[in-house]
């Protein structure tokens, strides 16, 4: 279904809190959605379409359509991908195109922060368990650090080179008065911080934050008649990456697939792109992203990303001006509402004015879930800005 040209982004909001022991998950996934409708200028009553993950309590939309009140609903669904499921959850709103629905909410709610310690049940009985947990390979930082030594073996990346993308994500957090880790750090930092699975660093790694998000998408005729900019939904890809039983290509990801299907569909190129909110779970992340989604060749992304080019407002490629995963938020562990959140921002004019970068006019939004070594989701838009 195609998605560019046929929906509006209206409306966001990011949680301010980073730690919310004192709330349920179903308080927090009212609590964005109410900020993303005022955000909006519309209200609950307006919503007709609801898109969750399968981490929301309950019923996962059922549920959650019953607590946010939403009685009007002609459209719901709970795409799970891990944290690339909001792009996907924003690109399948061109349902809008098909007159389902006029006004869709998509909500993010997570408690990981406050949960630390609980055992977690996700990926414990999938068919891959017997024969990779068997070998220690139970964990993303384990999973991410083996695409990292693949890199540095094939293309000569250094750690040097990965630690610059926590840097950048760190100069644009210490702006963010909610960012969990507001304090910017060097290259050197990063690599004397304590090493967690060699090659990556601690500083390698997202935070882990309580919090949550929402999106409010709209067709075109609520657009105009909002008095709130809108952003349009130019471009939408998305796919899945596998193992291919056994013969896994560790250093590409969905983003070789997800990004040329969105670049087509808007009818841009990677040239043209102003501002990218990219997946960073690790820094390698980040650097295998940028490759595959045609920013520079492949196995050049280390070198692309070195000495503040992702910096903004001037680098080669302003990204993440919100601090990113890597510093400010990575609600539920999943990283992709974010992402979008701080593009629509940048589309607005309404980023931190020392990161607003100048005539913002088109913006990419990759969202990766699951592990880039073995099994991921991986979405990709392309975010316009509104002609009104």
């Amino acid at each position: 279904m195609r998605s560019g040209g046929v929906a509006h982004i209206a409306g966001v909001f990011e949680h301010p809190r980073r730690e919310i022991p004192d709330r349920t998950l179903a308080e927090i996934h009212a609590e964005v959605a109410a900020g993303a409708l005022a955000d909006a200028g519309l209200g609950f009553e307006d919503v007709d379409g609801f898109l969750c993950d399968s981490t929301a309590p309950g019923w996962s939309p059922l549920s959650m359509a019953e607590y946010l009140g939403l009685d009007h609903l002609s459209y719901f669904e709970s795409t799970e991908s891990g944290g690339s499921s909001y792009l996907q959850h924003v690109g399948h709103a061109a349902a809008i195109a098909a007159g389902m629905c006029r006004v869709a909410l998509i909500t993010l709610a997570g408690t990981p922060r406050s949960d630390r310690g609980r055992v977690a049940g996700r990926g414990t009985e999938g068919p891959e368990t017997g024969f990779e947990w068997l070998w220690g390979f139970t964990g993303p930082v384990s999973q991410y650090a083996l695409v990292a030594q693949r890199h540095m073996y094939e293309f000569g990346t250094t750690s040097e080179q990965l630690a610059w993308v926590k840097v950048a994500a760190s100069r644009h957090a210490k702006h963010n008065p909610h960012a969990f880790l507001p304090q910017e750090v060097t290259v050197e930092e990063v690599l004397e911080s304590r090493l967690i699975c060699d090659p990556l660093h601690l500083l390698d790694c997202c935070v882990v934050t309580d919090g949550g998000g929402a999106v409010v998408v709209v067709s075109p005729e609520v657009a105009r008649a909002l008095p709130r900019q809108t952003v349009e939904v130019l471009g939408h890809g998305e796919t899945a990456k596998h193992t291919g039983n056994g013969r896994a290509d560790l250093i590409m990801t969905g983003a070789v697939r997800s990004g040329p299907l969105a670049f087509a569909e808007a009818g841009v190129t990677p040239r043209d792109i102003d501002y990218a909110s990219i997946y960073d779970s690790f820094t390698i992340t980040v650097v295998v992203t940028i490759e595959d989604l045609g920013f520079c060749e492949k196995g050049r992304g280390g070198a692309f990303v070195a000495d503040g080019a992702l910096e903004a407002p001037h680098g080669r490629l302003p990204f993440n001006t919100d601090g990113g995963g890597l510093c400010n938020n990575h609600p539920g562990n999943r990283g992709g509402m974010t992402k979008i959140i701080e593009a629509v921002r940048q589309l607005r004019g309404e980023a931190h004015p020392a990161l607003q970068v100048p005539d913002c006019e088109l913006a990419l939004v990759h969202g990766t879930g699951g592990s880039l070594a073995t099994r991921s989701g991986a979405a990709t838009l392309i975010l316009g800005r509104s002609g009104r």
